[in-house]
């Protein structure tokens, strides 16, 4: 066993980002100002989207386009179970009604080819979810949102970095959320983007991220601005903060190696445990792409074992070893499993994947022999848990 904990997670924060943010702190620039200008400019350029919105969260990101997009009760939106909470809450609070696909067995990606049967007069967007960092099979997504009229916005919380048929997500066709808390591929502390090619879009967001204030409103405050300012809308306290735009200046030139990383991980994992027959490993989408391996689950084939998933978990615990629970199905949460019935028993491939999965330890700071432990423990954990 090791002697030391290894966490599930932990974020790459070097001397740059530090000093980047020990600079904000003396030059008097703590919330929203030139720094946030500068890594919005290099996201959108490092994605190639035509518009960008630095954000506090994804979460407030989603909120945000789904009331520029004008989303109101009664209206439907398209989305998977496997995700975070926030992916179906925001929708809920906007007060329209999540419709959920089942789930691809092997990407845990939601199932394009499903999407049809599940889509009403009162659909009005689609929201996939990259999961773990692999894309979505996008080009059947976009041929029935432009069928039928729908808006796609794609949940790339974990998809920073992500390709999809050697196009970055955050360029195509559609509107895209990042995500940058301290578990993603790279890191503010919290915060978020929105990539759209809409300019309208964009404006409304930029809009309704700080109470409804001209865009540019923090130079007021510079030597060149004016103390005045106007309120055009009601809007809400979702901008991101200097402190934050510091950290993911410097961490956004170090993505690509910090994806680098993540593979070699994913890859030696994928080695090490292609014979062990307890565990269904991640699937590669037959589609050409970039995975960025924001997480690496397995299924743990609980049948073959004398636990459950969360025994599972414990026992790696006790191995020193750290994992995460990357999701539970929404569905299979109190809040939904009342107000969302209909889910109960109709989205197969993703109940068996929510009692089985969890995030085995994948962060760029690994060792070689880091990942060594894992493989070990875990192999030791089936081997004294074998039916």
């Amino acid at each position: 066993m090791r002697s030391e904990f290894l966490p599930f997670s932990t974020p790459t924060i070097e001397d740059a980002e530090i000093n980047e943010v020990v600079d904000s702190l003396k030059s008097g620039w703590i919330t929203t100002g030139p720094k946030v200008k500068r890594f919005e400019d290099e996201f959108k350029a490092y994605v190639g989207a035509p518009f960008a919105v630095p954000l506090s969260s994804a979460t407030a990101g989603l909120h945000l386009v789904l009331l520029a997009l004008g989303i109101k009760e009664g209206d439907e939106i398209i989305t998977t179970p496997m995700t975070f909470a926030s992916t179906v809450s925001i929708p809920v609070l906007c007060g329209a009604k999540p419709v959920l696909v089942d789930i691809e067995p092997g990407t845990l990606n939601i199932d394009a080819t499903r999407i049809r049967e599940k889509i009403t007069p009162r659909t009005k967007a689609i929201i996939p979810v990259h999961f773990a960092g692999q894309s979505c099979d996008m080009d059947p997504i976009f041929a029935l949102a432009k069928e039928f009229g729908l808006t796609v916005i794609e949940d790339a919380a974990h998809a920073a970095g992500t390709e999809y048929k050697g196009t970055r997500i955050g360029t195509l066709d559609s509107i895209s959320i990042f995500s940058f808390h301290p578990n993603k591929n790279m890191t503010t502390g919290e915060g978020g983007m929105v990539c759209t090619p809409d300019e309208t879009v964009a404006e409304e967001v930029s809009l309704l991220k700080f109470h409804g204030m001209s865009r540019e409103a923090w130079k007021r405050f510079a030597a060149s601005g004016t103390p005045n300012y106007d309120i055009v809308m009601p809007g809400f306290k979702y901008n991101m903060m200097d402190i934050q735009a510091a950290i993911g200046i410097h961490q956004l030139p170090k993505l690509d190696r910090f994806i680098d990383r993540r593979k070699e991980i994913a890859e030696f994992y994928n080695r090490e445990f292609a014979d062990v027959a307890e565990l269904a490993l991640p699937a590669y989408a037959p589609y050409a792409q970039r995975h960025a391996w924001h997480l690496y689950t397995p299924l743990v084939r609980v049948e073959m074992l004398s636990i459950d998933r969360d025994g599972f978990m414990a026992e790696l615990k006790k191995e020193n070893i750290g994992t995460g629970l990357h999701y539970k199905a929404v569905h299979h949460h109190a809040w939904y499993r009342e107000h969302l019935p209909q889910a109960a028993g109709s989205l197969p491939n993703a109940d068996y994947a929510s009692d089985r999965i969890l995030s085995l330890p994948l962060f760029p700071k690994m060792s070689d022999n880091d990942a060594a432990d894992v493989v070990t423990a875990v192999k030791s954990v089936i081997a004294r848990t074998r039916k």
